[in-house]
């Protein structure tokens, strides 16, 4: 099914399309969701989330694509679900992935404000639309989806050393970016 008709079926409020979102999403997003938890359970009750937010976004907001909309969603909760799971003990593979990014990542609980929040989302929106379609890809697979290096490899018929040497120059140059930016000292 469209995604243009699921989302009819959302703002009609037929329950059909928890099913069908699940149907054409649901492998997808359990993806994401085991890659940050690598739990099966977890997994499931995030995706039960996922659909359960959907119903409650959908309406007031109108997705043009639904596959972004629950990938984000799908990701969003999944890490909240992995930080109440591990308050001491640590997962291995977000947690080796957030510390590539050691000075760019908040390392505090403290709440930044919406707006500059959003406005440190648009200026590495904007940096990744500079990159190269492979350094962006790349770097959304590691830092957004959470693929391990060896993962990205294979995608990409790339050595791993390759792999870890494009993320390394690409995180520089964004570190670079954000300074310029004011981000960072």
């Amino acid at each position: 099914m469209e995604d243009a008709k699921i989302v009819a079926l959302y703002w009609a409020r037929e329950e059909a399309a928890i099913a069908e979102s699940e149907r054409k999403y649901g492998a997808y997003c359990y993806g994401i969701a085991q890659r940050v938890l690598a739990n099966h359970e977890d997994t499931q009750e995030t995706l039960d989330d996922t659909w359960l937010h959907a119903w409650n976004a959908i309406p007031p907001r109108k997705p043009p694509k639904l596959r972004p909309f629950f990938a984000r969603l799908t990701r969003n909760l999944a890490i909240n679900r992995w930080h109440r799971n591990t308050a001491e003990k640590r997962g291995a593979g977000m947690t080796l992935a957030l510390e590539e990014l050691p000075d760019l990542v908040s390392k505090g609980d403290e709440p930044q404000g919406e707006v500059e929040r959003k406005e440190l989302e648009e200026t590495i929106r904007k940096f990744l639309s500079d990159c190269t379609k492979t350094q962006r890809d790349v770097f959304l697979r590691r830092y957004f989806f959470f693929e391990s290096t060896e993962e990205i490899a294979a995608r990409y018929a790339m050595r791993e050393s390759n792999v870890l040497n494009l993320l390394s120059r690409t995180r520089k140059k964004l570190k670079e970016h954000l300074r310029k930016e004011g981000y960072l000292p």
